[in-house]
């Protein structure tokens, strides 16, 4: 006698909600994903390059390096040549910006990179930074009261999201690359920790969860009306469809929460499985590889999107 396992009934209950909703509301359905890609991963190649390699697959928006190096003339007249708008920008947080650091000053240059990073974005159009809460590539604790530093030092900067109209979204990522903020429960802690309006979404990512969580889709649906931007990456953390996720309840979980929503985004990060994955971005551009994985990557998921929209 066939007996589904456990995952498999946690993706066919995603699967009956997703039906019962659309029935309940169509019209909320009705428009698609708006897709977007996370550039920082390209390395070392001119803007326009990196979104005319967008543009040619199909995307109409990107997520920026969080780099205020480029300056806001040359973003925006790129994207007007390219008709494409900024979703967000990916926040760096290296040991050198470190908001739980327990030396003052790196706290404090992490601060005063969010105060110019939000201001950045805001002028290029972008709608959320992503915050990694402590260093990424170092994944053990300097002591206990990271949390609470971490806590501290973002809430200072409300004023700069705030005042910018730029979403933080808090990133739970993998315990192989960082010390804090694993799951989604543990973003919803910091955030009701931080208790400000500024400082309040979610920048899920499928890769981590798989690593974190007990259930992708699931942990989608736990994040909600938080969840502002979505980070695609396969098993593997290749393109989607070359590792072992169900891109299909992904989307649907996607479709329940509303990100079909404007404002709010799946955004492609296929970095390969590397524990400090900053390194792609001081690299020069593969551009070849990169070609082909956005090629893969677009196609595929818009081919399971167009199955997940056929359901009734």
């Amino acid at each position: 006698m066939f007996k589904e396992q456990n995952f498999q009934i946690k993706n066919r209950k995603i699967r009956e909600l997703y039906i019962n909703e659309k029935r309940k509301e169509p019209e909320r359905f009705l428009r698609r994903l708006d897709l977007s890609w996370s550039i920082w991963m390209f390395g070392i190649e001119p803007f326009e390059n990196s979104l005319g390699r967008l543009k040619r697959n199909g995307l109409n928006f990107v997520e920026v390096k969080g780099d205020t190096s480029i300056k806001v003339d040359e973003i925006k007249n790129a994207l007007k040549k390219y008709e494409m708008e900024v979703s967000g920008a990916c926040g760096l947080f290296p040991t050198n910006r470190d908001l739980s650091s327990n030396d003052r000053e790196i706290r404090e240059n992490a601060v005063n990179y969010l105060k110019d990073l939000t201001e950045y974005v805001s002028l290029i159009g972008g709608k959320y930074i992503v915050i990694v809460p402590s260093a990424v590539g170092r994944n053990t604790a300097l002591d206990s009261e990271e949390f609470s530093r971490s806590v501290q030092a973002l809430k200072s900067c409300s004023k700069y999201f705030a005042s910018n109209k730029v979403a933080a979204a808090i990133e739970p990522i993998r315990s192989a690359e960082v010390s804090l903020i694993h799951t989604v429960d543990d973003a919803l802690k910091y955030i009701n920790a931080i208790n400000d309006s500024a400082i309040s979404h979610i920048n899920g990512d499928i890769y981590h969860m798989l690593n974190e969580e007990s259930h992708i889709g699931e942990a989608i649906l736990k994040c909600a009306e938080k969840l502002i931007n979505l980070h695609i990456a396969d098993s593997n953390r290749d393109a989607p469809g070359k590792g072992m996720i169900d891109i299909d309840v992904v989307i649907m979980a996607a479709y329940i929460v509303g990100m079909n929503q404007p404002g709010r985004f799946l955004t492609f990060e296929p970095l390969g499985p590397y524990p400090d994955p900053y390194v792609l971005s001081t690299q020069k551009c593969m551009v070849d590889i990169m070609d082909n994985l956005v090629k893969e990557s677009v196609s595929y998921f818009r081919e399971r999107e167009e199955f997940v929209r056929s359901l009734e």
